[in-house]
């Protein structure tokens, strides 16, 4: 990375892919951004480039407000974008005439003038200019008249925490330093000279070393007692971080900063040292005697050694996670997790999410596969919210959604896998999905491939309601679909938290179908790929007549149809299911189904119950995909034609036959 610090350094640039900003602390956030253009820049054969600046606007613009604490010094800034990958570093003076600057004044010339960029990538509340007042708008008109392209980057979240350099100042300063380290990817750290102290240490004897930040703009944490890792001579060492002021013992109210080393006895004042800061052990405390000091002193440093004997190193992250939902299934865990281990040839985790089971199975996969993963949640929550709350802390780039009742064949994975890190526009992939019972036909939950007739009522390659296809290799290959059956799929766990994952008011059937539905919408697709093979057991929970069956798909099929259906078709579509719900519920009272006709009943007095509900989420959900998409909406795999025509009246009961 090379380092310019004045317009009169810059180079002829020609296709720059550009951001801006002060980028303080170089946060998550923040390297989503550099990552972005690194990438584009890498595509385009093209430098580049961060502009930034060499002193915050703040010390400019408010000259006289003290009160500015910075995450990163720019010498501390600089060495964590040297490992980013970026070209170039533009820290540009920033003086009172660039602050006066306006954003079109700006753009012209020193974006455009200096840079002549093919992108533009800014955050998602970047602003600039005088007062601020440039916003991505101006830039994507400056784009248009100009001839480059502006992006903007969504706003990064975590656990529902939106990551920002204010958020983790706070928590530094509310000493909590682990969520801040989380926020930031990294430890937060400081640096200085080790300088001689009051000697105080060593007279009760634990010596200390002196650190003096020569910066007074560095964001010091909250006054407390720290576990800490010292950095000296290239060596790192376990430590114990004080900060806080001596009138603990003495009347000197002054800060100071001390670091005990531990099992370290070396001379090292003059010598510069850096120190992450890990934990936050106590807050700090006024004692009324050296005696008091020296025991909590005493404390404290068995507390410290207690923590870093107890910390583990975190192993390398898997590529994917096979997350298997159980409930009572005690017989399928015995039978089907032999298989599911031998999964993928590349790293991978498998993880029960248990929905309060009363029966054994938490305790055989405790005794006989103590390398998974448990995740116990509170009470059933259903295969929706189940998934919900089980994926939420998941880290592995993939989620591997498994019903328990599956048995798979060796390295299923890898061809999905493979396929999806070929193609990013891909958002769920599915394996071809037998009957475990007749091993050569298609089984009834998602058969070669899940699709959508006209009238909302889906379908799929291999079986059409209850018609079911023997596998004669007419479905071998890729092919693009438009739903994958919720018994296995392989989703990006990004792609899954951004869409809000299932929706949990469904408890189960037909939520996959929302959810791939809602993806598609985005500009995502959804793909099956005949190399993947797995048997389905089917039913296993409940039977596909059973009563709660049909009052869940009838209720959730309709609740999908009017969160993802255009206003536009749905008020001839819903009206017009209302009329055929109600012919399925008299076929299914002529067959004397009486309980089933019931649920379909329910069903329908179950949406009117919601339907303002339901709205509102149909809201929501075109929030999200407006915020989250990569494209226009892909709806390959939705037909025009009606299955209920096809199959009933004329009488085909095949795929290949429509």
């Amino acid at each position: 990375m090379r380092i310019l610090t004045n317009l009169s350094e810059i180079p002829e640039f020609n296709n720059a892919v550009l951001t801006i900003g002060s980028f303080d602390g170089i946060h998550m956030a923040h390297r989503k951004i550099i990552r972005q253009i690194v990438d584009l820049a890498e595509e385009l054969s093209s430098p580049s480039v961060l502009i930034s600046f060499d002193r915050h606007p703040r010390e400019v613009v408010y000259p006289k407000d003290d009160s500015l604490r910075l995450l990163t010094l720019q010498d501390e800034k600089e060495d964590l974008l040297q490992d980013l990958g970026l070209d170039y570093l533009v820290r540009l003076p920033f003086t009172v005439e660039l602050s006066q600057m306006g954003p079109r004044e700006y753009i012209e010339k020193i974006l455009i003038e200096k840079f002549r960029p093919a992108y533009i990538v800014v955050g998602y509340d970047h602003r600039y200019g005088l007062n601020r007042t440039g916003d991505f708008a101006l830039l994507e008109e400056y784009g248009k008249s100009h001839g480059f392209k502006t992006l903007k980057i969504s706003k990064l979240e975590i656990e529902e925490i939106t990551i920002s350099s204010s958020k983790i100042r706070k928590a530094i300063t509310e000493g909590n330093i682990e969520e801040a380290n989380f926020l930031l990817g990294y430890n937060y750290s400081l640096a200085g000279e080790v300088i001689k102290g009051d000697q105080i240490g060593n007279t009760i004897g634990f010596p200390t070393a002196n650190l003096s930040i020569a910066n007074k703009k560095k964001l010091i944490p909250k006054n407390g007692i720290y576990a800490c890792y010292a950095h000296l001579h290239d060596k790192r060492y376990n430590a114990m971080l004080y900060i806080g002021v001596k009138s603990s013992v003495r009347k000197d109210n002054g800060q100071v900063i001390e670091v005990q080393i531990l099992d370290f006895d070396q001379n090292i004042y003059g010598k510069e040292m850096r120190i992450e800061v890990l934990k936050q052990i106590r807050e700090d405390m006024h004692f009324d005697s050296m005696l008091a000091l020296k025991e909590q002193i005493r404390q404290d440093e068995l507390a410290i050694r207690s923590y870093f004997k107890s910390k583990v190193v975190p192993k390398t992250k898997a590529l994917s996670n096979v997350l298997i939902l159980n409930y009572n299934g005690l017989n399928y865990l015995e039978t089907y997790l032999p298989s599911i281990s031998y999964s993928s040839t590349e790293d991978f985790e498998i993880t029960v999410i248990d929905n309060d089971s009363t029966d054994n199975s938490i305790a055989f996969v405790e005794e006989w596969y103590p390398e998974i993963k448990l995740i116990r949640l509170a009470k059933n929550y259903g295969f929706a919210e189940g998934y919900n709350r089980g994926t939420k802390n998941i880290d592995s780039k993939y989620l591997v959604f498994l019903n328990s009742d599956v048995e798979v064949n060796s390295n299923w994975l890898d061809p999905l896998i493979n396929l999806m890190e070929s193609d990013e526009t891909i958002g769920i992939a599915s394996p071809k999905i037998m009957d475990l019972k007749q091993s050569e036909k298609f089984e009834y939950a998602g058969a070669a491939g899940g699709m959508m007739d006209a009238l909302g009522y889906p379908f799929c390659r291999g079986r059409l309601f209850d018609s079911l296809e023997e596998d004669q290799g007419q479905y071998d290959g890729i092919a693009e679909v438009f739903w994958a059956s919720g018994a296995a799929f392989v989703i990006r766990n990004t792609l899954w938290k951004k869409m809000g994952g299932f929706d949990s008011s469904y408890f189960a059937h037909q939520e996959e179908i929302d959810l791939c539905w809602r993806i598609k919408r985005a500009g995502y697709k959804v793909v099956v790929h005949s190399d993947s093979v797995i048997y389905h057991l089917g039913g296993g929970t409940l039977s596909y007549e059973n009563p709660q069956k049909v009052y869940l798909n009838f209720r959730n099929n309709l609740t999908t149809l009017i969160k993802n259906e255009s206003g536009a078709k749905l008020l001839w579509l819903f009206p017009t299911r209302l009329i055929l719900d109600g012919v399925a519920g008299l076929r299914f009272l002529m067959q004397g189904k009486l309980k089933s006709t019931s649920s379909i009943v329910k069903a329908h007095f179950a949406v009117y119950g919601n339907f303002f509900k339901i709205l509102q989420r149909r809201k929501e959900i075109k929030q999200l995909i407006k915020q989250h998409a990569i494209a226009e909406s892909n709806m390959t795999g939705k037909s025009s034609k009606s299955i209920l025509i096809a199959y009933y009246l004329k009488g085909r009961k095949k795929y290949t036959e429509l």
